[in-house]
């Protein structure tokens, strides 16, 4: 049976890590009924706790509504089993570790307790649907909703079904996600690490290269992402920005006047596909060097500037 929309759906979260916490604190600040279910339980308790502050932090950040945040955080409840967490279900989130035999294994045990209508979407990063889902009861209901993190801030979420996955559940899940605020693109087709993924990695490549070669310190490099491309990224994304650059003659005259300029360095850019070990230690002492272990207020501080870029593109959209 196809899963059919509901205006306001009974969330399962199934794994307690990062990702199901700002799943779990997304659904909350919307006031919808949610279920975190983890098989530590320990690991469960710390999630319910941490994905409270995470809602009650959008509030202040101006990105939720301080009643539908205790709204959403009355209906937040621990689910004791499997069963009971997915058993009534509208949508079920898996957000487990990157681990094959773990996804299947999970993702079986749920299609086999969730409702016929209910929809099963999987957060990875890395495994595409159609393996993690291969033992998926009603595989047409299963997809890939690839969050970035965090998700309860960064409105883009993946979707990327497999051949089995029915047109209805991408539908759903679309106009769910909507309703969530969240930005839905759609990819035609699998590929290792989803679009966003393949970005970061191959842009991520390059910075650790620049930084381990001797060019630019980490504070430095991140600057130069943060403060250039990536700034004008927010605002129109790289084939746009690129369009824009040559003014009225758009990207055919920017490709004329800088695309062997572009192929030059691309000649020289990094092409490795792996990190020794002695390079991975240089790696993590210079981060460690630039930023030091206070990963709390770092991120508390990148989640105010993501909100107050948030806000800044919603209204210059607004105008």
């Amino acid at each position: 049976m196809l899963p059919t929309s509901s205006s306001t759906p009974k969330v399962a979260l199934v794994g307690a890590g990062g990702i199901g916490r700002g799943w779990a604190a997304l659904c909350a600040a919307n006031g919808w009924e949610t279920v975190l279910f983890d098989t530590d339980a320990r690991a469960a308790d710390t999630a319910l706790a941490e994905s409270a502050r995470r809602a009650r932090a959008l509030v202040a950040m101006d990105r939720a509504d301080a009643g539908l945040v205790d709204r959403g955080l009355d209906r937040m409840q621990l689910g004791r089993s499997l069963l009971q967490a997915c058993g009534s279900a509208d949508w079920i989130i898996e957000s487990l570790p990157e681990d094959l035999a773990l996804k299947q294994r999970v993702l079986e045990n749920i299609g086999q307790v969730a409702g016929p209508e209910a929809i099963i979407s999987s957060s990875s990063s890395a495994l595409p649907i159609s393996e993690s889902a291969a033992r998926c009861r009603e595989p047409g209901r299963c997809v890939l909703a690839h969050p970035l993190n965090p998700p309860e801030l960064i409105p883009l979420v993946e979707l990327v079904p497999a051949r089995f996955t029915a047109p209805r559940t991408m539908e759903v899940l679309r106009d769910w996600l909507r309703e969530l605020g969240r930005i839905p693109i759609t990819l035609k087709r699998e590929v290792p690490g989803n679009v966003v993924g393949r970005i970061a990695g191959a842009v991520w490549r390059e910075c650790i290269d620049l930084v381990l070669n001797g060019v630019v310190d980490v504070d430095d490099l991140d600057r130069a992402v943060s403060l250039g491309p990536g700034l004008g990224w927010a605002a129109a994304g790289p084939h746009l920005t690129y369009h824009l650059g040559a003014g009225q003659g758009g990207v055919e005259l920017f490709l004329e006047q800088l695309l062997q300029a572009f192929e030059n360095w691309w000649g020289s850019l990094a092409q490795w596909t792996r990190l020794e070990p002695e390079q991975v230690r240089a790696l993590v002492n210079q981060i460690e060097q630039a930023y030091g272990d206070r990963i709390g207020p770092l991120g508390e501080a990148r989640d105010r500037r993501l909100a107050a870029i948030l806000r800044a593109l919603e209204e210059s959209r607004r105008a």
